[in-house]
């Protein structure tokens, strides 16, 4: 090493002890929050196999309004927030209910599309909400508008601070070398081998560990939202996706001196007899969702039967008085770029690569708890190291 890249190599490695100190912990709880969370459809599919499914029949499905009409008259679960219908005349229907006052995620039931009796509420959904808050927020207050989510996305910061000094500090004199990058040596022990565990398994994951954090980014700054709509998507586009949401309800119906916010309910069918004008017999599942706050605007996501991707879908919005169409975003109209901005959702989690690219991305997020570890134990190593070679106080001579 020559005398110029020392003091740079030193700077360096102090920088990337202190963030790695500093954040390690919160790396540790992202990363094996986002390993439980790398299979949860899977998981919740199996888990809720028996409820998830009916038998066939020649028989009228119910319409959404039809559906919640049946679960109101038979129990007391609340205001529909949003409804899931299948093309499928096997797969039950999916109901989910506005947020109680205490601001918990909603619950839903899975209910039978041809009588409306309700099946049975998904198992796994309030473990799975928990472990997601505690992933994007730690679970700290005003979830998504609170210090949790600055918090976790200055940490993908760090990480990727780390990323990149980690790679300068490791850069081996072999540098074409594949077995000096990829290959731990297992022969060696105590600090040599923390050392060529942390180095060489980061260079495995270091490629799925920026793509993580980039994607990442993507939910807990609206500036770095912003700069990737107006870099990948077209002006049209950008403006959609930068739209202020609507307020509350109440909030909106104070604010204008009226009162809108004790009107009738919105309703489901004029909105489901809109969106089934629009795909046809082409989608496998939509999901309908009324306005979180004021306006008659319902969002209708569509996903199409050849794709599994969360990603792959068309939106609607549709005005639920009127059943006018308001506006249509289709997947296949988007070019690549919007549908990178779409689809950031399955690149953070693997799922574009199918379930070889998930169980990569599970694999290397669950990792992360190992580096916390092992970085752990070099600085305390390398801090006893230096203790060890500083001379004695009480042998040194004036002058020395």
């Amino acid at each position: 090493m020559s005398d110029v890249q020392r003091p740079i190599k030193a700077a360096l490695l102090q920088v990337h002890s202190i963030a790695g100190l500093a954040l390690a912990l919160l790396w540790a709880v992202v990363g094996l929050t986002g390993a439980t969370m790398a299979f949860e459809d899977e998981i919740e599919a199996s888990l809720n196999s028996g409820i998830m499914r009916v038998d066939a029949s020649a028989a009228r499905r119910l319409t959404p309004d039809e559906l919640v009409a049946c679960l109101q008259s038979g129990g007391d679960f609340g205001r529909a927030s949003a409804v899931m219908m299948a093309s499928n005349p096997s797969a039950a229907a999916r109901v989910r209910f506005a947020r109680g006052e205490g601001g918990s995620r909603p619950s839903s039931v899975y209910v039978d599309p041809y009588d409306g009796h309700v099946l049975g509420s998904p198992r796994g959904e309030d473990f799975f909400a928990t472990v997601r808050k505690l992933h994007r927020w730690l679970l700290l207050p005003g979830d998504g508008n609170g210090i949790g989510r600055t918090i976790t996305g200055s940490a993908a910061i760090g990480l990727i601070v780390m990323l990149i000094t980690g790679l300068v500090l490791r850069w081996p004199h072999r540098a074409r070398s594949v077995k000096m990058w990829l290959k731990p040596n297992l022969g060696l022990r105590g600090r040599g081998l923390h050392r060529s565990l942390h180095a060489v398994i980061g260079t495995w994951v270091l490629p799925v560990y920026l793509v993580i954090t980039l994607t990442g980014l993507w939910y807990s700054f609206e500036w770095y939202k912003a700069g990737a709509n107006w870099l990948l998507a077209r002006p049209q586009a950008t403006a959609a996706a930068m739209q202020p949401k609507p307020p509350r309800a109440g909030a909106a119906a104070a604010s204008k001196g009226d009162t809108s916010a004790e009107a009738k309910p919105l309703a489901f069918d004029r909105v489901w007899s809109a969106f089934l004008q629009q795909e046809k017999d082409g989608y496998a599942r939509a999901l309908l969702t009324l306005p979180a706050g004021a306006g008659t605007a319902v969002r209708v996501r569509s996903w199409p039967r050849d794709s599994s991707l969360e990603s792959v879908r068309d939106e609607f919005r549709i005005d639920a008085v009127t059943g006018h169409v308001i506006s249509s975003d289709r997947y296949a109209d988007k070019t690549f770029g919007e549908r990178a901005l779409a689809g950031v959702l399955d690149i953070h989690r693997g799922a574009i690569l199918g379930w070889p690219g998930k169980l990569a991305f599970m694999l290397a997020a669950a990792m992360m708890p190992l580096f916390a570890l092992t970085g752990l134990l070099l600085y305390l190593s390398r801090r006893r190291h230096r203790r060890l070679a500083r001379p004695p106080v009480g042998h040194l001579v004036p002058g020395e």
